[in-house]
C-alpha cells in the first residue's frame, strides 16, 4: 500500500498520482508538482489516500509544495510570456510556410521546456522550426500535434445546448461515437445538428445513449405498423420526452398521437391459398429415378 494524491493539470484533464508533500492538502488546492518534463501547476482532485501497488504506476513523482502568493505571481508572468511565444511562433510558421495552425503555448513552471500545440490535416516536418524556436527561447522546445476534438477541449466554448462544452468542462476522455447512436435517439441525420464545435459527432450522443435505449423500450419501432383511433399507419418519428409519435396514415397525411393512443398491428396469418409450395425439386428427383 502507498499514499497518493490525485492531481490534474488542466480542466477536465487526465488525473495523475503523486506522492504527497508534508503540507496537508485538500481537494481544490493548487500545487507545484514534479513531472517528467519539469515542474507544473496542478489542481488536487482527491486528497491523500492509500492505494494498492496494483492500482498505480511506479515510480511516483512528488508534490513539491502547495501554491504560494509568489507562485501565483510567477504563473501570471508565465501567461504573458506564453502569449508572446505564440506570436513569435506564428511568425516563424509563416516564414517556413508550414501547413499548421497554432493552438496554444505552455511553459513549465520552472521554464525547463516550452510546449506548442498545433493542428494540421497531415504530418508536418517542423525540424527547422524547432531549431529556430530553441535558438529564440533558449529552452527545450516541444511541438505536439493534436486532433480537432482536443483543439475544442483546449479552446473551450459553448455548445448548442447553451452550456460550456462538455470536453472542456468535465469530460476527461473521448469515447468513440457512431451515427448509429443518433438513430437510436431519433435525431435527424443532419450533420449541422449532430456535430459539435469540433466538427465531429457530439460527445453527448455517447453518454445519453443508454437513457434513450431504456426509455424507448416502451415505444414502437420506427417504420412499424400501428393502429390509432383514426385508422392504421406507419411510425415516422418519436419524441420520447413528450411521448408524441408521428404516424403517416394509410389514408394520407401525418398525425400526432400519444403512446396511449396506439397499439401494434398484428400480422395476419397466411391463408392456405396464399401458401405456394415449390415442388420442382421433388419432380426433378422423380425424373432422375
Amino acid at each position: 500500500m502507498i499514499e497518493v494524491v490525485s492531481v490534474q493539470f488542466q480542466d477536465a484533464g487526465k488525473i495523475y498520482y503523486f506522492k504527497p508533500c508534508e503540507e496537508p492538502l485538500a481537494a481544490g488546492d493548487y500545487v507545484i508538482a514534479d513531472t517528467e518534463k519539469g515542474e507544473a501547476v496542478g489542481k488536487v482532485i482527491v486528497p491523500a489516500r492509500t492505494l494498492s501497488l496494483e492500482e498505480i504506476v511506479l515510480p511516483l513523482k512528488n508534490i513539491i509544495r502547495k501554491m504560494t502568493a509568489g507562485d501565483w505571481a510567477t504563473v501570471k508572468q508565465l501567461k504573458n510570456e506564453e502569449k508572446e511565444a505564440l506570436r513569435i511562433c506564428e511568425e516563424l510558421i509563416t516564414q517556413h510556410g508550414l501547413p499548421m495552425k497554432l493552438i496554444d503555448a505552455q511553459y513549465a513552471f520552472n521554464k525547463s521546456y516550452l510546449m506548442f500545440y498545433f493542428s494540421s490535416e497531415g504530418r508536418v516536418d517542423f525540424r527547422a522550426l524547432v531549431k529556430d524556436l530553441a535558438r529564440t527561447f533558449k529552452t527545450r522546445i516541444e511541438l505536439r500535434q493534436i486532433g480537432v476534438r482536443d483543439v475544442a477541449k483546449k479552446l473551450g466554448g459553448v455548445g448548442i445546448c447553451g452550456q460550456r462544452l462538455c470536453c472542456s468542462a468535465w469530460l476527461r476522455e473521448f469515447d468513440s461515437i457512431s451515427i448509429k447512436m443518433s438513430k437510436a435517439q431519433y435525431l435527424s441525420l443532419n450533420p449541422n445538428k449532430m456535430s459539435g464545435a469540433c466538427g465531429r459527432l457530439m460527445c453527448c450522443l455517447r453518454y445519453e445513449e443508454e437513457t434513450y435505449k431504456m426509455l424507448s423500450e416502451a415505444f414502437p419501432d420506427m417504420e412499424s405498423r400501428v393502429k390509432t383511433p383514426q385508422g392504421c399507419g406507419t411510425v415516422k418519428n418519436i419524441n420520447i420526452f413528450t411521448e408524441q409519435i408521428i404516424i403517416h396514415m394509410d389514408q394520407g397525411g401525418e398525425e400526432v398521437f400519444t403512446l396511449d393512443d396506439i397499439s401494434p398491428v398484428k400480422a395476419e396469418p397466411l391463408k392456405d391459398k396464399d401458401v405456394v409450395i415449390d415442388d420442382h425439386e421433388n419432380q426433378d428427383r422423380e425424373a432422375d429415378s
